[in-house]
Protein backbone atom coordinates (compact mmCIF):
# COMPACT_ATOMS: atom_id res chain seq x y z
CA UNK A 1 0.00 0.00 0.00
CA UNK A 2 1.52 3.20 -0.95
CA UNK A 3 1.34 6.55 1.61
CA UNK A 4 0.87 10.14 -0.47
CA UNK A 5 2.02 12.56 1.65
CA UNK A 6 0.84 16.27 0.67
CA UNK A 7 2.69 18.95 2.72
CA UNK A 8 0.06 22.05 3.11
CA UNK A 9 0.58 25.28 3.89
CA UNK A 10 -2.09 27.20 5.96
CA UNK A 11 -3.45 30.30 3.95
CA UNK A 12 -4.10 33.83 5.35
CA UNK A 13 -7.20 33.59 4.57
CA UNK A 14 -8.15 30.02 6.50
CA UNK A 15 -7.98 27.53 3.02
CA UNK A 16 -5.25 25.29 2.91
CA UNK A 17 -3.09 25.31 -0.15
CA UNK A 18 -1.00 22.25 -1.03
CA UNK A 19 2.01 22.13 -2.86
CA UNK A 20 0.65 19.96 -5.26
CA UNK A 21 -2.16 23.13 -5.78
CA UNK A 22 -5.00 20.62 -4.30
CA UNK A 23 -7.54 23.01 -2.82
CA UNK A 24 -9.03 22.09 0.33
CA UNK A 25 -11.07 23.54 3.21
CA UNK A 26 -10.57 20.94 5.97
CA UNK A 27 -10.35 17.37 6.24
CA UNK A 28 -8.00 14.93 3.88
CA UNK A 29 -7.11 16.57 0.52
CA UNK A 30 -7.89 14.13 -2.06
CA UNK A 31 -7.37 14.54 -6.07
CA UNK A 32 -10.82 13.30 -7.41
CA UNK A 33 -9.55 12.18 -10.85
CA UNK A 34 -6.86 9.83 -9.58
CA UNK A 35 -9.25 8.41 -6.44
CA UNK A 36 -11.77 7.83 -8.91
CA UNK A 37 -9.30 6.36 -11.18
CA UNK A 38 -7.77 3.87 -8.80
CA UNK A 39 -10.99 2.98 -7.43
CA UNK A 40 -12.35 1.46 -10.59
CA UNK A 41 -8.94 0.19 -11.65
CA UNK A 42 -9.07 -1.85 -7.94
CA UNK A 43 -12.86 -3.31 -8.87
CA UNK A 44 -12.07 -4.17 -12.41
CA UNK A 45 -9.18 -6.52 -10.46
CA UNK A 46 -11.95 -7.97 -7.49
CA UNK A 47 -14.31 -8.42 -10.05
CA UNK A 48 -14.08 -10.58 -13.05
CA UNK A 49 -16.36 -9.36 -16.55
CA UNK A 50 -19.23 -10.86 -15.88
CA UNK A 51 -19.66 -10.34 -11.92
CA UNK A 52 -19.16 -6.30 -13.04
CA UNK A 53 -22.11 -6.94 -16.27
CA UNK A 54 -24.12 -8.43 -13.40
CA UNK A 55 -23.90 -5.20 -11.10
CA UNK A 56 -24.52 -3.09 -14.14
CA UNK A 57 -27.40 -5.12 -15.00
CA UNK A 58 -28.65 -4.17 -11.24
CA UNK A 59 -28.13 -0.90 -11.35
CA UNK A 60 -30.68 -0.97 -15.03
CA UNK A 61 -32.79 -3.13 -13.08
CA UNK A 62 -33.40 -0.76 -9.55
CA UNK A 63 -33.46 2.47 -12.31
CA UNK A 64 -36.17 1.11 -13.80
CA UNK A 65 -38.06 0.05 -10.88
CA UNK A 66 -37.66 3.25 -9.51
CA UNK A 67 -38.70 5.40 -12.13
CA UNK A 68 -42.22 2.53 -12.83
CA UNK A 69 -40.91 1.64 -15.88
CA UNK A 70 -39.90 -2.13 -14.60
CA UNK A 71 -42.83 -4.91 -16.39
CA UNK A 72 -41.93 -7.92 -14.28
CA UNK A 73 -42.76 -10.65 -16.42
CA UNK A 74 -42.23 -9.12 -19.87
CA UNK A 75 -38.50 -8.52 -18.06
CA UNK A 76 -37.96 -12.14 -17.34
CA UNK A 77 -38.91 -13.10 -20.72
CA UNK A 78 -36.75 -10.90 -22.46
CA UNK A 79 -34.32 -12.35 -20.34
CA UNK A 80 -35.13 -15.83 -20.96
CA UNK A 81 -34.86 -15.01 -25.33
CA UNK A 82 -31.10 -13.86 -24.66
CA UNK A 83 -30.30 -16.75 -23.19
CA UNK A 84 -28.32 -19.64 -25.21
CA UNK A 85 -29.33 -22.98 -25.54
CA UNK A 86 -29.87 -24.97 -23.80
CA UNK A 87 -30.53 -22.46 -20.97
CA UNK A 88 -33.00 -20.99 -22.76
CA UNK A 89 -35.32 -24.29 -22.53
CA UNK A 90 -34.34 -24.72 -19.09
CA UNK A 91 -35.49 -21.39 -18.26
CA UNK A 92 -38.93 -21.01 -19.85
CA UNK A 93 -39.54 -24.64 -18.54
CA UNK A 94 -38.83 -23.14 -15.21
CA UNK A 95 -40.42 -19.92 -15.59
CA UNK A 96 -44.04 -22.09 -16.16
CA UNK A 97 -43.44 -24.60 -13.49
CA UNK A 98 -42.92 -21.72 -11.26
CA UNK A 99 -45.93 -19.80 -12.20
CA UNK A 100 -48.14 -22.98 -12.14
CA UNK A 101 -46.54 -23.85 -8.21
CA UNK A 102 -46.34 -20.94 -7.08
CA UNK A 103 -48.46 -18.28 -8.87
CA UNK A 104 -48.14 -15.81 -6.16
CA UNK A 105 -44.58 -15.19 -6.67
CA UNK A 106 -44.17 -11.61 -9.55
CA UNK A 107 -41.00 -12.40 -11.96
CA UNK A 108 -38.51 -9.82 -12.01
CA UNK A 109 -35.15 -9.63 -12.98
CA UNK A 110 -32.36 -9.93 -10.24
CA UNK A 111 -28.57 -9.45 -11.22
CA UNK A 112 -29.28 -9.82 -14.98
CA UNK A 113 -31.05 -13.38 -13.94
CA UNK A 114 -35.24 -14.84 -13.56
CA UNK A 115 -36.20 -14.65 -10.65
CA UNK A 116 -39.30 -15.05 -8.80
CA UNK A 117 -40.19 -12.50 -5.76
CA UNK A 118 -42.78 -12.41 -2.83
CA UNK A 119 -43.74 -9.02 -1.21
CA UNK A 120 -40.91 -7.34 -2.96
CA UNK A 121 -37.57 -10.41 -1.69
CA UNK A 122 -36.50 -12.47 -4.14
CA UNK A 123 -37.34 -16.49 -3.31
CA UNK A 124 -36.13 -18.17 -6.04
CA UNK A 125 -33.65 -17.42 -9.38
CA UNK A 126 -32.19 -19.06 -12.13
CA UNK A 127 -29.21 -18.31 -13.24
CA UNK A 128 -27.84 -19.84 -16.65
CA UNK A 129 -24.66 -21.39 -16.86
CA UNK A 130 -23.62 -19.47 -19.62
CA UNK A 131 -23.25 -15.96 -17.28
CA UNK A 132 -20.62 -17.23 -15.64
CA UNK A 133 -19.00 -19.25 -17.60
CA UNK A 134 -19.93 -22.50 -15.69
CA UNK A 135 -20.69 -25.83 -17.27
CA UNK A 136 -24.34 -25.83 -15.56
CA UNK A 137 -26.73 -24.01 -14.66
CA UNK A 138 -28.18 -22.97 -11.44
CA UNK A 139 -31.98 -22.59 -9.60
CA UNK A 140 -31.57 -21.15 -6.55
CA UNK A 141 -33.30 -19.89 -3.45
CA UNK A 142 -33.10 -16.82 -1.26
CA UNK A 143 -33.63 -16.42 2.96
CA UNK A 144 -37.01 -15.24 1.88
CA UNK A 145 -38.10 -19.25 0.32
CA UNK A 146 -39.86 -21.35 3.34
CA UNK A 147 -37.25 -23.68 3.39
CA UNK A 148 -36.01 -24.07 7.02
CA UNK A 149 -35.38 -27.94 7.39
CA UNK A 150 -33.33 -28.49 10.71
CA UNK A 151 -29.38 -27.01 10.99
CA UNK A 152 -29.15 -27.85 7.04
CA UNK A 153 -30.94 -27.32 3.78
CA UNK A 154 -29.66 -26.80 0.24
CA UNK A 155 -30.22 -23.69 -1.13
CA UNK A 156 -28.89 -23.91 -4.80
CA UNK A 157 -29.38 -26.85 -7.64
CA UNK A 158 -27.00 -27.57 -10.25
CA UNK A 159 -29.04 -27.94 -13.31
CA UNK A 160 -27.99 -29.85 -16.94
CA UNK A 161 -31.44 -30.87 -18.14
CA UNK A 162 -35.21 -30.99 -16.93
CA UNK A 163 -36.31 -34.03 -17.16
CA UNK A 164 -40.20 -35.03 -15.65
CA UNK A 165 -39.07 -35.73 -12.32
CA UNK A 166 -36.99 -33.05 -11.90
CA UNK A 167 -39.62 -30.46 -12.69
CA UNK A 168 -42.09 -32.40 -9.90
CA UNK A 169 -38.96 -31.75 -7.40
CA UNK A 170 -38.76 -28.73 -8.35
CA UNK A 171 -42.58 -27.48 -8.54
CA UNK A 172 -42.64 -28.67 -4.94
CA UNK A 173 -39.78 -26.81 -3.67
CA UNK A 174 -41.18 -23.46 -4.89
CA UNK A 175 -44.58 -24.28 -3.68
CA UNK A 176 -42.98 -24.75 -0.37
CA UNK A 177 -40.76 -21.84 -0.27
CA UNK A 178 -43.44 -19.26 -1.42
CA UNK A 179 -45.52 -20.42 1.49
Amino acid sequence: MKLRVVVVERAVDGVDQSRNGTVHTGGIAMNDKKSARSTSTRLSKLLSDEEQAAMKETLKERRRALSGEADGETDVLTKIAEMAEPDRSIAKRLHAVIKANAPTLSPKTWYGMPAYAKDGKVVCFFQSGQKFKSRYATFGFQDAANLDDGDIWPTSFALKRLTAAVEERIGKLVKRAAS
